[in-house]
C-alpha cells in the first residue's frame, strides 16, 4: 500500500464518523483532499451536510466536486471537524501548518465539537518537533517577531533555524496575509510550554501546535486504518 493509498484508507474510515445533517469542519492538505473526494461521493449519493472549509484551496476543490459550504461566520458552531496533520503524538498533540493553513485550521477546530485527525503512519511520532514547526506572523515587524521567537526558544533549550517560508515569486504568504517562519527545532519536549510562550509574542498571530483539540486520530498503515486515542 503506496502513501496515497493509505491517506484514503485514513479518509474512508473518518467518513463513517459524519452523519446526515452534520456542521462539518473540513481540513487542508493532501489527506483532507482524499476526505473531500470521498465526501462528494457521498453527497452525489444524497447525504446532506454543510462544510466549512479551512482553507481557500479545500473551498475551491469542495466547490468543483459538489460539497455544500458555509462560512464560519454562518454557521460559528461545528459537530465535527476531519482534518490532517504532519505530525501526531500519542497524546494527540499535532504539528500543522504545513500547507499554510493553520490560522484558519485552528479557529475552525475551537468552533467544533468533535475533531477527528487523518494520517498516514509516518506522521505519528513520540516526541513533537521532527517535522518543523510553522509560525504565522504579522508582516509588519517581522525581524522583531523572529528575533523575539528566537530569544525564547533559547529560553526553553530549544535550537534550530527559523526559515521564513518562500515560494519563487517571493514569501509564501497565507490566505490571511500573513508570513511564516517554519522552526527546525528537531524536538519539542514540552509542546505545551512552547504553545503558551509563542502566544505571548505580539507578532506572532497563531502557531501550528495544536494542543487539546483532537478527540481521536484515525491513522492508515499498510495493513489498514486504527483509532488511536490520547494516551495520558
Amino acid at each position: 500500500m503506496d502513501a496515497r493509498q493509505m491517506k484514503i484508507k485514513a479518509a474512508e474510515a473518518a467518513l463513517s464518523y459524519v452523519e446526515d445533517g452534520m456542521r462539518l469542519g473540513i481540513g487542508t492538505g493532501s489527506t483532507a483532499e482524499e476526505f473531500v473526494r470521498l465526501l462528494a461521493e457521498k453527497v452525489s449519493s444524497g447525504l446532506k451536510v454543510q462544510g466549512v472549509p479551512t482553507s481557500e484551496r479545500t473551498a475551491r476543490l469542495c466547490v468543483e466536486l459538489g460539497v455544500p459550504l458555509k462560512s464560519l461566520d454562518e454557521l460559528p458552531e461545528l459537530d465535527l471537524t476531519i482534518d490532517g496533520a504532519d505530525e501526531v503524538d500519542h497524546g494527540l498533540r499535532l504539528i500543522k501548518g504545513g500547507g499554510g493553513a493553520l490560522l484558519r485550521e485552528k479557529i475552525v477546530a475551537a468552533a467544533s465539537s468533535r475533531v477527528i485527525v487523518i494520517a498516514d503512519q509516518t506522521k505519528v511520532v513520540e516526541t513533537l518537533g521532527a517535522f518543523p514547526l510553522p509560525i504565522e506572523i504579522n508582516i509588519f515587524g517581522q525581524v522583531a517577531t523572529c528575533i523575539a521567537i528566537e530569544k525564547l526558544a533559547a529560553k526553553l533549550g530549544l535550537s534550530g533555524d527559523l526559515k521564513l517560508r518562500s515560494l519563487e515569486d517571493g514569501p509564501f504568504k497565507t490566505d490571511g496575509g500573513h508570513l511564516i517562519f517554519d522552526a527546525s527545532f528537531g524536538r519539542i519536549p514540552d509542546a505545551e510550554a512552547l504553545a503558551r510562550e509563542l502566544n505571548t509574542i505580539p507578532g506572532v498571530v497563531e502557531h501550528g501546535l495544536f494542543i487539546n483539540l483532537a478527540s481521536l486520530a484515525i491513522i492508515a498503515g499498510p495493513d489498514g486504518a486504527r483509532v488511536m486515542q490520547a494516551k495520558i
